[in-house]
């Protein structure tokens, strides 16, 4: 074991009190977490064709609602999408502005950014007599066969979800 010196002691004592302090005070902070660096897979918005003044320019069009391609029925697991029951807790079923869940409904609100196979929006979520606000990123990466659902906001899970379209 190495011994620390008399002369040495009494400046090692601030400095080891300062770094507690701060790794104490930075344990406490009430900033959320940093996300990880795990991919999302939420491909780049993909610029679409214009007219008129917009083609000179780089102006990239911004859906008006969900893309058809992410429309439809998506299971978590195949039992989602072929339940008889009424358990298909991991069913999302989206229309042109709507997310429907096994226990809550979410609006689309403004949206961010998108494409033909992605959308990036403001949802308005409400069920279960709560409603909390969360920005979805959604996007198939395969012309519609799996959609990718990340959502940030204070009240998001961390991670992203992976659907499969139900047939």
């Amino acid at each position: 074991m190495m011994k620390i010196g008399n002369a040495l002691l009494p400046k090692l004592v601030p400095a080891l009190a300062a770094s507690a302090l701060a790794l104490g005070l930075a344990a406490c902070s009430k900033e959320p977490a940093k996300p990880t660096d795990t991919p999302t897979a939420v491909p780049a918005p993909v610029e679409t064709a214009t007219t008129g003044d917009e083609a000179q320019g780089s102006a990239e069009t911004i859906p008006t609602a969900i893309p058809a391609q992410l429309q439809g029925r998506w299971g978590l697991v195949d039992a989602d999408c072929t339940s008889t029951m009424g358990d298909a807790k991991g069913l999302l079923t989206i229309d042109a502005d709507t997310l429907k869940f096994y226990e809550s409904v979410a609006k689309l609100g403004t949206i961010k950014s998108g494409s033909a196979s992605a959308l990036d929006g403001a949802f308005a979520f409400s069920g279960e007599g709560q409603s909390w606000n969360l920005d979805v990123a959604l996007s198939s990466p395969d012309g519609g066969k799996t959609l990718i659902r990340k959502d940030t906001g204070p009240d998001a899970m961390p991670g992203t979800l992976t659907y499969t379209k139900c047939s």
